[in-house]
């Protein structure tokens, strides 16, 4: 079978730098290799599995204080006053420090490949990501990598928004319904977009 090559994109030309250096400019994904990346014993790390769809990434109506009791005894951190709606879904609890009176919604997704922390009084509304990790597209072998998240107290977290590995919600700021922040947030910005711009100042009354 004849092969069929992939298309040069416009303006790009047909014999690119890096095919001079040893790398063909392809992406090829038989060298990947993750076995650097340990988030814990093996054994942790199934039966976590198993017990976040039990209890957390389900509908059923499982108390919250049970569901904080089952995150304390896999190692988060959490504080007072939590509420945590169905069908969460934490990778790694482990790896998660949680203040008090914060509110996770209904289909949050904490994917914390490193450490997420999330401060006093923060809110995850529904279907929101906190995503720690990605993959280096300038490698051939799309290597991953890990960068922690963290939620200063009183950040928002809109709908269906995602923040992206490595960032930084300072204080009280805000990232709109189904908007994407790709670099750290001011303190009391409300940002929005994809990707996230600052659109104005947040302001509390009494």
């Amino acid at each position: 079978m004849a092969k069929i090559s992939d298309p040069q994109p416009p303006g790009r030309s047909a014999t690119p730098e890096s095919a001079t250096s040893g790398f063909n400019g392809q992406t090829d994904l038989s060298r990947f290799d993750n076995r650097w990346y340990n988030p814990g014993p093996r054994w942790k790390v199934v039966l976590w599995f198993l017990t976040n769809s039990l209890f957390l990434n389900t509908y059923l109506p499982i108390p919250v204080f049970v569901k904080i009791r089952v995150l304390r005894l896999f190692g988060a951190k959490i504080g007072t006053g939590v509420v945590i709606k169905p069908a969460v879904n934490i990778k790694y609890p482990w790896l998660l420090r949680v203040g008090d009176h914060v509110w996770i919604g209904e289909q949050v997704w904490i994917d914390n490949l490193s450490e997420v922390i999330l401060g006093d009084h923060v809110c995850l509304s529904q279907g929101a990501m906190l995503l720690t990790g990605n993959h280096d597209y300038g490698k051939p072998a799309f290597d991953l990598t890990a960068r922690p998240i963290t939620l200063d107290n009183g950040v928002w977290i809109g709908a269906r928004s995602v923040v992206c590995p490595g960032v930084r919600c300072r204080s009280h700021a805000v990232l709109a319904v189904n908007s994407v922040a790709t670099h750290s947030l001011d303190a009391y910005g409300i940002y929005q977009g994809n990707p996230a711009v600052w659109v104005r100042q947040r302001t509390i009354g009494s």
